[in-house]
């Protein structure tokens, strides 16, 4: 940070209200900036953290029409259960409102207008696509077709989510109404642009020539964008749905979801502050970070500020924007309309008491720099094996210790030995370290320094062996102690933005007051003659079952998505009776079913065919069958197949299977028992 401000204003990525909060917006946007701003206010810090939910946009019109209800209906449902998840995970909004109330509707419009009134716009009429049926126009969302990329045929009009490809309706071959499934006609509409190329001179300048600290990820996707020329961007849409456009003439046209969005910040810093907002917004001295995911890098970076700019009026552009890259569930893209993803207000339901956890883990694994992986047995190894182990584990002990010794009295320390005056100089080079990471965003290595506190109380506790020691030296042992006490209440507050919850359960048993940063290192945090609370364990072990129950979850999940995403294979070319004919497809009862040995698909079968000498067939299905399951069972077979040597040995036959949309394979079977060796005709 180049410059001292006097206070910092942090804003948060408004969540879309269609649908709950999954685990890729904790880990890309609120837990990171919930750190930062816990972090500014143990430093003693002046700060404000804004939130709210983002309640305009064709998504959530699409959800009401298919769910028959009102969109009001939809955003008060999702906005409720966000923010309650949002306070349960201890994310620390000063505010957290939504842009449906009455002063967004007000300052989203006075903000329209003031640049209507400037100028600041160009009005344009261009041919969008219209549905005749529904007598209305479409969003690019409304719009399905045939992706032009990958011929995908369900594409939507502004992606397709089978490629990835960005599009616009007009792009797509065939394209139709996803609300009457009617072809589409393409008529003039009007709608005002904001010129984003008239102010890429001074963004180029910001950005390019301010900012060369940003993260990598941010100023290089702003570089792109950029070079490649800024074009004119509507701010006008043709829905029933949203900010009424205040101007006349512009009668069923709301404000774009992209401008009224972002402008939530300054309404909800108005519904917070009504006499102050301005000197979070407009004075200088005030530094404005935006917490967003890479999918918004464009609209904070490029858009925003060129709204910001041409508004005027001393409004200040952000200091910084830190995007974080995309977090995967299981290897695979999160993805809300799959339902491929960990809702936050599920995972809490599921695991009452381990917020924490999920914190730890997330910022952990959290995506700084590029796409990360979220797993649910790297969630198990980090609570087993840092958290409790670690963590919990040191907390534990030195409690524990200080009851048995000093009746849950904290000693007073003697003089320093050499390896106490290392510990607290470590500590403070791990103070250092975390207060500099968190400084400069880099939330995963300031979360390895504070963990790296607890590593230092482990092996100092080890090294000095209290318990071997209090047999020959008592004195010594109350410095051991003492110095461990201190340990506890640095991991206390360095702990504090990461797990709020387990740092204020610490606090209370080391009877800590309000904490504050600077105790991070401090020899008297904890003052001698301080009584410690019970001890108790701030992490428990997660068990295998637990675990299972949640990848299970995720498999039934996979197996839902690909029978709803099937498609089958062509049909094959045609063929003629004779060539039918020559194939001779009969039932036999397995007799006996192994494994072919260092195959992993393949299974040995013996058949009875009906000719009294059994029949040898080997069949890849290994990965869907245990032997067990199809032995005694009929299945049918390709009788006149060739024999051919698998592995050792020779198949005479084939096993007819039915490949199912999750890939599954299942034996084809008469309905009821049939003759072994009976045709099949």
């Amino acid at each position: 940070m180049s410059k001292e401000f006097k206070r910092t204003l942090i804003t948060t990525a408004l969540p879309y209200t269609n649908g709950p909060v999954h685990i890729g917006h904790l880990a890309g946007v609120y837990i990171p900036a919930d750190i930062y701003a816990r972090y500014l206010r143990l430093a003693g810090r002046p700060v404000v953290m804004i939130g709210g939910s983002d309640e305009h946009g064709v998504p959530i019109t699409l959800k009401a029409r298919a769910e028959g209800v009102t969109p009001q209906d939809i955003v008060d449902r999702y906005h409720a259960l966000i923010k309650k998840s949002f306070e349960e995970l201890g994310i620390s909004f000063d505010i957290y409102s939504r842009t449906t109330s009455d002063i967004h509707s007000e300052t989203a419009s006075e903000f329209f207008r003031h640049l209507y009134d400037k100028g600041e716009f160009v009005e344009k009429t261009s041919e969008q696509l219209y549905d005749p049926q529904a007598k209305e126009f479409l969003a690019d969302r409304y719009v399905t077709g045939e992706c032009p990329h990958c011929h995908n045929p369900r594409a939507y009009g502004d992606q397709c989510e089978a490629c990835g490809t960005s599009l616009n309706a007009t792009d797509l071959i065939n394209p139709k109404s996803a609300i009457s499934n009617s072809p589409l006609e393409l008529r003039p509409t009007h709608h005002w642009y904001m010129p984003l190329d008239k102010w890429e001179p001074a963004l180029r300048q910001w950005i390019l020539e301010g900012h060369k600290e940003w993260k990598s990820n941010v100023y290089g996707q702003c570089k792109s964008w950029l070079d490649m020329g800024l074009q004119p961007r509507a701010v006008s849409r043709d829905l029933s749905w949203g900010i009424p456009v205040p101007v006349e003439g512009a009668e069923g046209k709301v404000l774009y979801v992209w401008f009224d969005a972002p402008i939530g910040y300054i309404s909800n810093t108005k519904e917070l502050l009504p006499d102050s907002w301005e000197k979070w917004w407009k004075d200088p001295e005030t530094r404005i970070i935006n917490f967003i995911g890479k999918d918004n890098i464009v609209f904070h970076c490029i858009v925003f500020p060129a709204m910001l700019m041409a508004y005027g009026d001393g409004f200040q552009l952000p200091d910084n924007v830190p995007a974080n890259e995309f977090l995967n569930l299981e290897g695979d893209k999160i993805s809300t309309s799959r339902n491929w993803a960990v809702w936050l207000h599920e995972y809490l339901a599921d695991f009452p008491g381990k917020q924490d956890v999920l914190r730890y883990v997330l910022t952990a694994n959290a995506p700084e720099t590029k796409d990360n992986d979220f797993t649910w047995r790297d969630f198990q190894a980090r609570n087993n094996n840092e958290l409790a182990a670690i963590l919990g584990n040191f907390v534990n002990r030195v409690v524990i210790l200080t009851h048995k010794y000093y009746n849950g009295v904290v000693p007073a320390a003697g003089e320093l030995l050499d390896i106490d005056k290392t510990a607290y100089a470590e500590l403070a080079g791990l103070r250092d370290s975390l207060t500099d990471n968190i400084e400069n965003f880099h939330f995963r290595e300031a979360l390895k320094d504070a963990m790296g506190i607890a590593r230092l109380g482990n092996k100092y506790l080890q090294d000095c062996e209290p318990w071997k020691v209090v047999k020959t030296d008592p004195e010594r042992v109350k410095t051991v102690i003492n110095v461990c006490t201190q340990i506890c209440a640095s991991i206390a507050v360095a702990m504090e933005p990461f797990m709020p919850f387990s740092s204020e359960r610490l606090a209370r048993t080391l009877g800590l007051g309000k904490l504050s940063w600077d105790m991070i290192g401090n020899a008297d945090a904890v003052p001698a003659g301080t009584v410690l609370g019970a001890p108790e364990l701030l992490f428990e072990k997660i068990d295998d079952d637990t675990i299972k129950a949640q990848t299970d979850r995720l498999e039934r999940i996979k197996k839902e998505n690909a029978v709803k995403a099937y498609q089958p294979e062509p049909v094959k070319a045609e063929i003629n009776m004779p060539d039918f004919e020559k194939l001779d497809i009969r039932v036999g009862k397995v007799i006996s079913c192994e494994r072919v040995p260092k195959a992993d698909k393949l299974l040995k079968f013996s058949i009875d065919d009906g000719t009294g000498t059994p029949r040898t067939i080997v069949s890849g299905i290994a990965q869907h069958y245990k032997p067990e399951e199809l032995t005694g069972k009929q299945v049918c077979f390709i009788a006149n197949l060739a024999p051919a040597k698998i592995r050792g040995v020779v198949s005479q036959g084939m096993i007819l299977s039915a490949l199912n949309a999750d890939g599954s394979l299942k034996v084809i079977s008469p309905a009821s028992d049939a003759t072994n060796g009976a045709q099949v005709k």
